[in-house]
């Protein structure tokens, strides 16, 4: 390891950024920050309606790249206000991951007794914020030897820097993106108001009712079970935003995410309709209708989702375990780090001044005080809270770091906060245990120590990319910290609201809110799950140790994502079933290229444009899909019907189909010549 006051020089013999660190540019303005708190909360609240419907969130630097650019180039900004547009435009899908992942989990275990304003704007915005803070100032403590060290490669902070150093061929990739933001958006609201049917239930029978049987013995044993009943399974939505997500994840994880919805839906609610027949009823809640589809719903619900908890239980522990060296070198590098004496700031580059580690520890000791009146209010406890915080803040600077590291490793698309943040739940909740807490006070202490490592986490990883594409371009550390902790505060402040209108319109709607099947925010359900189960004491287990096998027979099986899986189980068919239809889109497109003979720079351009082309149709739905939860508030007029039974099979498959045409089509437009240079890669 370097000492510190060879470090700087080293570098600037090694690396020498794209601005020279003696050029002085217009870089932290008004109009880049102003953008930046813009994108930020429009791309944080997509992330969070994707994310609480889909379980996936998207990484959004390449759109906020992308945009930042294309508004920018109007006003002829520099390459360094771009940047810190793009830094504080990404943020807010870090800070909407680690809210969809935590914060319904509070109402999912009625720890809180609403999601009004009153009872949870407060709660969720000081959870948020000191999370989202304490991620900015956990990974400043690190940033230079992380950032500098040439063994982690940043693919997606290399790709950004070279979005931005593309210059105006870059910003044109823009039309993509917005003119796929309308298509997206107009879709998602012709279906809404009845042109065509988005989803359908497809009803099977499994045997014969009052005729199957199933004979446990040898034959012509008497001993035999009555069986038989009708299951269902749903067709592909017609959603822009699913068919987007499948077409940037692709082909392979789509399909291991769709396996698990084949699994849920093609094995085990089948098979318990089967064999429990008419007598299921009697083993469901008292007020589940007396209809097969309602029963179906219910078996997967209460029986077959428990069993899809134990699977994610096992998948984020596996996804810990395979990424262990990367972990224990991101935890020695922070301990490193912080063990070498701060440099003197006057005497560095402009490219190497950062926010001083006396500064960063004073505002993390505050942020702690902050945090411990905060789990007191949650919780009603005094004692529990303050253990509670002082372990949220040794295992948050840890796992900040860590998520940095992973960060650096594969990208914050992949980063598994969900798995960092498991762990948490788990230390807070035997924690719990261990100082006798039970009961409402002790889930909500527990949730909320996972609340603000998850977001902490999520927000640490985003920011340590920042800085490298900084680092790359020749930004100034301290004023991307700047932007960051304004992004930040903005978006914590907003985050709730979303949120807010995204359940009380699913419940106006006749749904439940957070667990609904149209609103199923599988990561949070695990969260409650465990947490009512270890500190609550309200858990399945039986059925949840099924899965944990299940998740073991996986790994044996050297299934490639476990978690994936589970998540697939969890999530309603319908929406794994549009995603892997996306990803089959994908791959079709790919054949296509390969058919025509496109070389290497125009496969890229061809997969550039298909990325942009998704992330517009998945920002178009999210954003149409806020304003028509709101509309669930607005007189009927507001919500006018085209035809009182819209048809799927007529309309949905007619929408299907020109969906398929725009994203695999129009992607393959935009190869070009194939003597141009090869553009950046897609960074999703």
């Amino acid at each position: 390891m370097t000492t510190p006051t060879s470090a700087p020089s080293e570098t600037r013999k090694r690396y020498r950024p794209y601005v020279p660190e003696n050029m002085e540019m217009p870089e932290f303005t008004l109009r880049a920050v102003l953008l930046g708190l813009v994108m930020t909360v429009i791309l944080g609240a997509a992330n969070a309606y994707l994310g609480l419907r889909a379980g996936i969130t998207i990484a959004a630097t390449y759109p906020a790249a992308v945009i930042g650019m294309a508004v920018l180039r109007i006003w002829k900004g520099s390459v360094l206000e771009e940047n810190i547009a793009r830094t504080s435009g990404t943020i807010g899908e870090g800070i909407a991951a680690g809210a969809i992942f935590t914060i319904p989990a509070f109402l999912i275990a009625k720890a809180w007794p609403s999601f009004r304003p009153a009872d949870a704007y407060w709660k969720t915005t000081a959870l948020i914020m000191v999370g989202s803070v304490l991620g900015v100032l956990f990974i400043s403590l690190v940033r230079r030897v992380m950032v500098e060290d040439p063994e982690l490669p940043f693919p997606e902070s290399v790709a950004a820097s070279e979005i931005h150093k593309a210059g105006q061929r870059g910003a044109q990739a823009a039309k993509y993106l917005f003119w796929n933001i309308g298509v997206g958006g107009v879709v998602y609201m012709l279906g809404r108001f009845g042109l065509f049917a988005s989803d359908q239930d497809l009803h099977f029978a499994v045997g014969s009712l009052g005729r199957s049987q199933v004979r446990l013995g040898a034959a012509g044993s008497t001993n035999v079970v009555a069986a038989g009943g009708t299951s269902m399974m749903a067709a592909p939505s017609v959603s822009p935003a699913y068919l987007g997500v499948g077409y940037i994840i692709g082909l392979r994880l789509a399909s291991i995410q769709f396996a698990g919805g084949v699994l849920a839906w093609g094995l085990l609610v089948p098979l318990m309709i089967f064999f429990l027949g008419p007598r299921l009823k009697d083993f469901l809640p008292a007020d589940t209708p007396d209809n097969w589809a309602a029963i179906a719903a219910a078996v997967w619900r209460f029986i077959v989702r428990p069993i899809a908890v134990g699977g994610m239980l096992v998948g984020a522990v596996y996804t810990l375990y395979k990424m262990r060296a990367s972990l224990t070198q991101g935890l020695g590098k922070a301990f490193s780090e912080l063990r070498q004496a701060a440099p003197d700031q006057k005497q560095q580059a402009r490219t190497e001044r950062y926010m001083s580690s006396k500064t960063v520890l004073g505002l993390i000791a505050l942020m702690f005080v902050l945090m411990c009146f905060l789990y007191i209010h949650i919780s009603g406890l005094k004692l529990p809270a303050i253990l509670a915080a002082v372990v949220m803040l040794i295992v948050g600077f840890f796992f900040a770091t860590v998520s940095g590291s992973l960060c650096g490793f594969i990208g914050s698309s992949n980063n598994p906060v969900s798995g960092l943040t498991l762990s948490t739940l788990l230390i807070a909740a035997l924690l719990m245990v261990f100082l006798g807490v039970s009961g409402t006070s002790g889930v909500a202490t527990v949730l909320g120590v996972a609340a603000v490592v998850c977001v902490s986490s999520s927000v640490a990883g985003e920011l340590l990319q920042d800085f490298k594409v900084g680092y790359i371009l020749g930004g100034t550390p301290r004023r991307i910290q700047l932007a960051e902790l304004i992004a930040v505060v903005v978006a914590s402040l907003v985050m709730y609201w979303p949120l807010m209108l995204l359940h009380e319109a699913n419940i106006k709607a006749g749904g439940i809110g957070f667990g609904d099947r149209q609103l199923s925010a599988p990561q949070a359900g695990l969260m409650a799950t465990l947490a009512m189960g270890i500190v609550g004491g309200d858990m399945p287990w039986p059925l949840v140790v099924v899965g944990i096998f299940f998740g073991i027979a996986m790994i044996m099986m050297q299934v490639r994502s476990p978690m994936l899986v589970a998540v697939g189980m969890y999530l309603p068919f319908e929406t794994t079933f549009a995603i892997f239809i996306g990803g089959v889109f994908r791959s079709l497109g790919d054949w296509l290229a390969k058919r025509r003979g496109f070389n290497e720079a125009q496969m890229t351009r061809v997969d550039n444009a298909g990325v942009l082309t998704a992330s517009g149709l998945i920002a178009g739905e999210a954003v149409l899909g806020l304003v028509w939860a709101g509309l669930q508030f607005a007189p009927k007029w507001a919500r006018p019907q085209i035809f009182s039974e819209p048809s799927y099979l007529f309309g949905g498959m007619i929408v299907m189909f020109l969906l398929a045409v725009l994203m695999i089509g129009l992607p393959l437009t935009a190869a070009g010549d194939p003597s141009e240079p090869a553009p950046p890669t897609a960074i999703m």
